[in-house]
């Protein structure tokens, strides 16, 4: 079954079906005229279909920017009409699209996901996908802000530590991909909710990934089917929260828990602006999102990040240097500290530059709330939007030579507003950028500490489905530094 839907004929059946799904599905209104004015350039491609097998086959192929950038110069516009996943689209690109569409998040257009994401993550609260997502913003600049981070770091360093010496050393060989996931996936277990036990993490492991893969999958739910089997796991995820909550909140009352220790923690104790608590079941739907949330794009920056430092010896000979300068400056058992993240600037410009050419985020959708105008354009309510990260980090103007592997780019102020997006931009950045930020620089330091490494598979493409993974998980031979 796997095999079918790794095969060209599956793909075409998985994207006839997600079209015909949407057409018969979707949300009432999006006409396909315009209350005035003209519309962008384009075309709808195939009926039904669109030009959706198009819009992801490039990233299969390792290009997602070439679905962008062939339409820019076809219609000689940065906006531009096609039809996507069952709906009319329009594709913003450059920083003057994404500063608009950033800066106008919940006033003219909001975020957009097909509804069958609403099936593997049901609110309790009966709200959708979209509503949840707005409510949990709101809630996560306080836990997520850098001053509150601080007092992570610590714990961040002793789990990265335990991976290293569980999953990597004693190994010649690695299939690196997974194992990015799983330090990510460990990690958010360990800091959301405070799973001290290993075990912990492996029961929710497994079926985690096949939340993961139902969520890409055909969205057809019957038994053996991905989606089926997403739908089950995130329904075990769930109730195996609400076990957690219910004694968490025990542990609180009895002073077994502090307040401060988790987001788990944060959680039960805010209220709303109305004074009121959440429900036991309504914060296992939060925290669930916030595993998925903060497990994929960083497994799969970490993942690029391995792949970029052994295809440039020279790279990763300045990330070594630096990180064993902070190493050498430790005592025996002494953990990374807020000091020792804010010298790592040289090895975070490595992983901006890595970002750039491979965003773990490669784009989202947005839904125009109203009929609005942009760059002399009719959009018309109810229609999708679409921002590409590569419109600009792939692009000449933006980043001269933009093949070129350059962490200088990111000396100084770094890139101009709106053109850097990896974590979105504006009022509309990613509230975990800085969560982001700490993974993965803990994640280089311990590699590079440890060893150098070569690809097993010299040309082993990037591809997009729709994050940025290796098409093989990145195979690897490790060579540990002698002590």
């Amino acid at each position: 079954m796997e095999l079918f839907y790794a095969s060209l004929l599956g793909f075409f059946i998985l994207f006839v079906t997600i079209s015909l799904h949407f057409l018969f599905y979707k949300e009432k209104g999006g006409g396909t005229t315009a209350a005035a004015g003209r519309l962008p350039p384009g075309r709808t491609g195939f009926p039904v279909i669109g030009e959706s097998l198009e819009f992801l086959s490039t990233g299969w192929k390792g290009h997602p920017e070439k679905f962008i950038f062939d339409r820019i110069v076809k219609y000689s516009s940065n906006v531009f009409r096609t039809s996507l996943l069952g709906s009319p689209a329009v594709v913003f690109c450059g920083s003057g699209g994404n500063k608009f569409l950033f800066s106008n998040e919940n006033k003219l257009v909001q975020a957009w996901w097909p509804s069958s994401v609403d099936k593997i993550f049901p609110s309790s609260t009966q709200t959708s996908s979209k509503e949840e997502a707005i409510r949990l913003r709101k809630m996560l600049p306080n836990f997520l802000k850098p001053e509150a981070l601080h007092r992570y770091i610590g714990i961040m360093d002793t789990v990265a530590s335990r991976h290293f010496a569980d999953d990597w050393e004693g190994k010649d060989e690695v299939v690196v991909f997974p194992l990015t996931k799983r330090y990510t996936f460990w990690l958010a277990c360990r800091l959301f909710v405070s799973f001290e036990d290993q075990k912990q993490v492996e029961r929710l492991e497994g079926p985690f990934g096949l939340l993961a893969a139902g969520l890409l999958s055909v969205p057809i739910d019957l038994p053996g089917t991905p989606f089926n089997r997403g739908i089950k796991a995130s329904n075990f995820i769930r109730k195996e929260l609400v076990k957690i909550i219910k004694q968490r909140k025990v542990d609180l009352a009895d002073g077994k828990a502090s307040p401060t220790q988790d987001i788990l923690s944060h959680m039960l104790l805010t209220s709303d602006e109305n004074g009121k608590f959440m429900h036991e079941a309504d914060i296992a739907d939060k925290i669930l999102g916030l595993l998925v949330g903060g497990h994929d794009t960083a497994s799969s920056a970490c993942a690029s990040i391995v792949k970029f430092l052994a295809e440039l010896p020279e790279v990763y000979d300045g990330v070594y240097k630096e990180q064993m300068e902070i190493a050498k400056s430790k005592g025996e058992g002494e953990v990374l500290n807020w000091e020792d993240i804010q010298k790592m600037r040289y090895s975070w410009n490595v992983a901006c530059e890595v970002m750039r050419l491979a965003p773990p985020l490669q784009g989202a959708f947005r839904e125009a709330l109203t009929d609005f105008m942009f760059n002399g354009f009719s959009i018309p309510k109810g229609w999708k939007i679409y921002w590409s990260a590569n419109s600009t980090h792939k692009n000449p103007e933006f980043f001269p030579e933009p093949k070129k592997f350059d962490p200088s780019r990111f000396d100084g102020s770094g890139p101009a507003p709106y053109t850097y997006v990896p974590f979105g931009g504006g009022p509309r950045m990613c509230p975990g950028k800085e969560y982001a930020r700490l993974e993965i620089l803990v994640f280089m330091h311990h590699l590079v500490r440890r060893f150098k490494w070569e690809k097993l598979i010299p040309g082993e493409k990037i591809i997009c489905d729709p994050m940025p993974n290796p098409e093989k998980g990145l195979p690897i031979r490790l060579f540990p530094h002698k002590a």
